[in-house]
């Protein structure tokens, strides 16, 4: 069954919501073994990732493999009914191989080479690496290919984390390669990078180098598509082992995506097609203002990658973890919140890294489902909770996510977006993506995460931050989707450029131009800490555009700062659908009163009427039943007027209260979605 196509199960022989995380026995004694797997029964663990690291303890010396310990802990599991997402072991390679043959080290951009000592020192363009990796993974394959445990092959791990961009010379060679295949000819290479500025012009491709560090701001033609070479030399380095996997089994294959804040260098919307399930992880972040937020924009744009279909959280933090300035715990009732909120929109496995928090190494303080103090804990008696609410929404597998409303991201746009030389620094795409998804959410819309090139017919509103790099193709999609009575948001520095980060002439807001019926002909970014005022009240920051309505009418103007009198916010008619920009970037209040009044001039409902903003609703629809998920992150409770049973409490009533800091999963009465949210507002 493919989980992209099918929007059923994955493919995975839990017959509920799996559960479970990376288990790493190689650092415990034999004798702790037994305990760990009559443990994770106990706690309801169902699934493990094992050989996630294991190269140096499969392959000591060249060519010589030692799997006794592996053989145990695989028959181990087995017997206690535990399933194996098995690792191909690759992601660092062992001391020994980096000793040898020190070339597979990465080079930073200033010429450096990265040591090995911690993980990941590895260039994704060494075919020496590539040679030792694939020789291993082919043996791995081998050997465990029809063990009953194995449920999931696991490529490497978390691809990118730390070698996304080298630097090097082999690189430089890989680089030149992929921009022989892209553009044919050094002539097109040249007009697609604007070589002609600063005397940048290339004779032939032997002459291009990747953009290490330079005397001033290299070309962004060059630095867009290095980062599109360097995304893609690691999905090739997938395919190498994904091939040598499916030529060897018929076990599902799949590695874990960083959806994250803090994670940009991979395109994933160009690797998901590729994996046979879509798996994530993620960690509640509190360096942001707003981790929460940031958790539900990922957990939507993971669905997004699998095309709507169910997918694998497949590390997440029990507590706290070991790499932020600040490394805070969970409060009582955050880790349901975090699970209920991945569940909600769409994980159908639940796994943590890891399973027994380890005694040494660099992550010896990040939490685990076993803690360091063991099963006399707070943390254990937690882990034993969650197994048990895991195990009651069982039911909700293969159940998927329907929403009104798309929110367009695109990791390309985001590349472009966040280099020197733009009109401010002070605009950064993450930002108002986050911002524009948050406000969403309070309103209580259901929102799909979904790339440019997405069907967009079944939306009735589609909202576009700052999507400063689009596609022609893209970009007159929105417009036939706006034409046949589809309504859109753009807001300010989108459709600047095109593919090659040309800036499109005539105007801005460049290929968004007609369909919003504005144009713009000069930027005027504000100061810092400069606001400016609209002549509706609302407040607004860092950007500003003098804008001229051709043809849209003006809903806000801008009453102060640089182009006093000028429009603010705009609204237009195309063809059967309408149009709205937004130029400036608005304060919190001002972003969700035109977010409210955009989601109402389309018709989009709330999920729940009613539901107060720090409320998340989230449906999930099968065909025998409809979950509605509620996520209470207030400090009063909610009642939610609506009829069923609640998974988590095993109630059944026509209301349900939701407790300060609680969770809720109603299996609905009626399941019919309409008919469920006029019952609630009633």
């Amino acid at each position: 069954m493919d989980p992209r196509t099918s929007r059923g199960r994955l493919p995975l022989p839990q017959r509920g919501i799996a559960f479970g995380g990376d288990y790493n026995p190689e650092q415990w004694p034999r004798e702790t073994w037994v305990e760990d797997a009559r443990l994770m029964r106990e706690a309801g663990v169902d699934l493990v990732a094992v050989n996630v690291f294991g190269w140096a303890e499969i392959e000591r010396e060249p060519g010589v493999y030692r799997f006794d310990d592996l053989d145990h802990v695989m028959d181990l599991l087995h017997e206690h009914g535990i399933a194996v997402n098995l690792g191909t072991g690759t992601s660092t390679p062992p001391p020994w191989l980096t000793t040898d043959h020190p070339e597979v080290l990465p080079v930073t951009r200033d010429g450096g080479t990265v040591s090995p000592g911690g993980r990941q020192a590895w260039c994704p363009s060494s075919p020496v690496l590539r040679d030792h990796a694939e020789r291993l993974v082919r043996t791995v394959a081998e050997r465990y290919g029809d063990h009953p445990a194995l449920a999931l092959w696991h490529v490497s791990n978390e691809l990118g984390c730390h070698n996304a961009l080298c630097y090097c010379d082999e690189s430089a060679r890989d680089f030149r390669r992929w921009l022989e295949a892209r553009y044919g000819t050094v002539d097109a290479l040249n007009a697609a990078w604007g070589t002609s500025f600063w005397s940048q012009r290339y004779g032939s491709f032997d002459q291009v180098l990747p953009p290490r560090a330079t005397a001033s701001p290299e070309n962004p033609g060059q630095v867009l598509d290095f980062h599109r070479f360097s995304s893609d030399a690691l999905l090739d380095w997938y395919h190498a082992e994904a091939a040598i996997l499916r030529e060897t089994t018929t076990v599902p294959v799949t590695t874990n995506f960083m959806v994250t804040a803090h994670i940009d260098t991979q395109d994933y919307r160009s690797w998901a097609p590729h994996m046979d399930v879509v798996a994530n992880d993620h960690y509640l972040d509190h360096r942001l203002a707003d981790p929460w937020a940031e958790l539900a924009f990922a957990a939507d744009a993971t669905r997004g990658l699998a095309d709507g279909a169910p997918w694998m959280l497949m590390e997440a933090s029990h507590g706290a973890v070991n790499w932020q300035p600040r490394n805070l715990a969970k409060r009582p009732g955050e880790l349901e919140r975090m699970v209920l909120t991945h569940v909600a929109r769409g994980a159908d496995a639940v796994c943590f890294f890891q399973w027994r928090a380890s005694r040494a190494g660099a992550e010896r303080f990040h939490s685990a489902l076993l803690p360091h103090a063991g099963t006399d804990s707070t943390q254990w008696r937690a882990t034993l909770r969650l197994g048990a609410l895991l195990d009651a929404l069982d039911e909700v597998v293969g159940t998927t996510v329907t929403s009104d409303v798309a929110l367009l991201f695109d990791w390309q746009a985001w590349w472009a977006v966040d280099v020197p030389g733009q009109p401010t620094g002070d605009v950064r795409y993450l930002d108002e993506v986050h911002a524009m998804h948050a406000a969403l959410r309070r309103a209580g819309a259901g929102v799909d995460v979904v790339g440019p090139a997405a069907d967009l017919s079944g939306y009735r509103l589609v909202v576009v931050p700052t999507l400063y790099l689009v596609t022609d193709e893209a970009a007159q999609a929105l417009e036939r989707y706006v034409a046949a009575g589809g309504h859109v948001l753009v807001t300010y520095f989108s459709g600047i450029v095109d593919a090659d980060d040309q800036v499109r002439t005539g105007g801005y807001p460049g290929a968004f131009r007609d369909v919003l019926g504005v144009r713009s002909d000069e930027f005027f970014p504000l100061d810092a800490g400069q606001l400016v005022t609209l002549d509706d009240g609302r407040t607004a920051d860092v950007w500003t555009e003098r804008v001229e309505a051709r043809g849209a009418s003006v809903v806000a103007r801008f009453a102060d700062g640089p182009v006093a009198g000028g429009p603010a916010v705009t609204r237009h008619g195309h063809g059967a659908g309408v149009a709205w920009y937004v130029a400036t970037r608005l304060d919190g209040a001002g972003r969700e009163a035109l977010v409210a009044q955009a989601l109402g001039d389309a018709g989009v409902e709330p999920v729940l009427p009613g539901a107060p903003a720090v409320v998340d609703a989230v449906r999930r629809h099968g065909d025998a039943a409809s979950y509605l998920f509620l996520i209470n992150h207030g400090g009063t409770a909610f009642t939610a007027p609506v009829p069923g049973t609640d998974l988590v409490t095993g109630r059944t009533a026509a209301a349900h209260e939701v407790p300060a800091g609680g969770v809720a999963a109603i299996r609905e009465t009626t399941t019919d979605r309409r008919r469920s949210g006029e019952e609630a507002a009633a």
